[in-house]
């Protein structure tokens, strides 16, 4: 099916649109806002005058079989509100050129994009193209040659940098990391199936397995950028760093740019990386161009696209990202009493997987043994050890091989395989684990993992396969009748246009049962 159009549904002014002048030359689709609080206030005017759509319900209902899934239809009038129409536009042509045909488009704006499942596994590094993207806005269309970066806050000599200086090595060593990046929703689709929760379809887009990716990132280490403006004042507290990005964010009626923070212990360790390349190429415009952030191990929220401006501050960042969202709940909390207080702040990602192939709901016909492959994760600073994959919901679990498990990176995912002994027949559910090299392993059901703002679905990855054992001489048969009257095994569900067996076999069969009835 063909990619929707950017501009689905018509929009109507209220009053005259406003212009909001994007300030820098050469910074195509910036605005900002986080310096200028009277323009945040004009503009949280301009919105209330509207009755912006509703969100989509796509929970308690099935998800649309559409490509996008999901349009945005809300963040587009938002822009389209206040002037900016032409970022939605532009954005969606940067997906188109980008990224690959077959992305699947969870959330066309701001997008979000996962690729197939097969690809994503095919290699230990994942083609940029085939890299998955989860944006909060627009993207800026930024002239590297005007691009700065404003260092500033609690460092003892705030400094403005161009990228030239940024890459020139005489003053910053280049630093390169193979980087695993992964959203928080990462299999959300999973908690939506069984227990839906929060509806916003920008915090919460219907992810599957492929929100992960892993590229090599080059660049420099913050902390060496942070040295060369004197290092932190020391008498201040500066224990966090507060990333700016050029996109426009949109919430609760408020109009910001991204802004979201990390420990300085984060950056001290030279897990913080102010990055321009992505698998020896130019970094796209879509993943941040002309330089983004990669901090390793944490929630891919903290990887700012489009970086502006770095801050040294003393509290985590009071910015709406930050503060109001990435929150992870107690079970019992929900629409009914949660506050942002009552969530803890998801940074570090914990240990994961996911199936990859087969897919759920496969009819699969095999001899014995089913392929399983997939991806095995875990950030925070550890690394995959052991995947175990089970084929009876977990009762009994077998290792992947080594062999079948791809090089260990203390900051990437690894991509395995494993062929499954399989005897039985019919329905049957698979899933994996992972355990970390500190021994920490997944919950086994989705219920565990359960959270109001369905982040971090980390349980046990389930599929169901529906087994056809041709080792089975019953089986074998059946399928060479099947061959012999041009009827395909799969789907399970076309029901089969000849006798399942001859009368003689019938009687034959039933004589050996001792018929239907008992004998008295």
């Amino acid at each position: 099916m063909a990619p929707a159009e950017p501009n689905a549904l018509p929009f109507r002014p209220k009053g005259e649109t406003p212009h909001f002048a994007e300030e820098k030359e050469g910074w195509k689709g910036y605005v900002e806002w986080e310096e200028f609080p009277e323009k945040k206030k004009q503009a949280q005017e301009v919105l209330k005058r509207y009755d912006f759509p509703e969100p989509p319900e796509f929970q308690l209902i099935p998800l649309p079989t559409t490509n996008p899934v999901l349009t945005g239809e809300r963040w587009k009038q938002y822009h389209s509100a206040l002037g900016l129409s032409h970022i939605f536009h532009h954005s969606w042509e940067t997906v188109l050129q980008e990224k690959s045909p077959d992305m699947t488009h969870i959330l066309q704006f701001p997008y979000n994009g996962e690729p197939p499942g097969d690809r994503l596994i095919k290699t230990e590094l994942t083609n940029n193209k085939d890299h998955f993207v989860r944006n909060h806005g627009g993207i800026p269309d930024i002239d590297p040659a005007k691009w700065t970066l404003d260092i500033g806050g609690l460092v003892k000599n705030p400094r403005k940098l161009t990228l030239a200086q940024l890459q020139d090595e005489r003053i910053f060593p280049r630093q390169s990391n193979i980087v695993t990046l992964q959203c928080s929703g990462t299999r959300r689709i999973e908690q939506i199936r069984e227990y839906p929760g929060d509806g916003d379809e920008l915090i919460n887009a219907p992810w599957g397995e492929g929100a992960i990716s892993t590229a090599r990132w080059t660049g420099v280490s913050l902390k060496k950028v942070i040295k060369y403006c004197g290092g932190l004042v020391d008498d201040k507290g500066a224990d966090n760093i507060e990333f700016y990005g050029a996109d426009t964010y949109f919430k609760k009626g408020g109009v910001h740019n991204y802004v979201v923070s990390v420990p300085w212990r984060k950056v001290k360790a030279h897990e913080v990386l102010l990055a321009w390349d992505m698998n020896g190429e130019q970094l796209p415009k879509i993943h941040g161009f002309p330089v983004r952030v990669v901090v390793f191990g944490y929630i891919g929220a903290r990887s700012v696209k489009w970086l502006y401006k770095v801050r040294a501050i003393h509290r985590p960042s009071m910015a709406p990202v930050q503060r109001k969202e990435y929150l992870y709940y107690a079970p019992q909390i929900g629409k009914q009493n949660a506050r942002y207080s009552n969530g803890f702040s998801i940074q570090d990602m914990p240990v994961s997987s996911a199936i990859i192939t087969p897919k759920n709901m496969d009819h699969i016909v095999h001899e014995g043994r089913v392929r399983l492959a997939g991806w095995a994760y875990s950030g925070g600073g550890h690394w995959p050890v052991r995947v175990e994959v089970s084929g009876d919901g977990g009762s009994i679990w077998y290792e992947v091989p080594a062999e079948n498990m791809s090089t260990k990176f203390f900051y990437a995912w690894r991509t395995w395989w494993v062929d499954l002994p399989v005897d039985a027949e019919g329905w049957l559910e698979m899933c994996v684990r992972c355990w970390d090299n500190a021994m920490n392993t997944q919950p086994t059901f989705v219920r565990s993992a359960w959270n109001w703002d369905l982040h971090v679905t980390s349980s046990a990855h389930r599929v169901k396969i529906y087994s056809i054992n041709k080792s089975r001489p019953n089986t074998a048969a059946r399928l060479k009748q099947l061959e012999e009257n041009n009827t395909p095994i799969v789907p399970i569900t076309r029901p089969i246009q000849f006798d399942l067996e001859t009368d003689e076999e019938y009687a034959k069969a039933m004589e050996s049962r001792a018929w239907r009835d008992p004998l008295e």
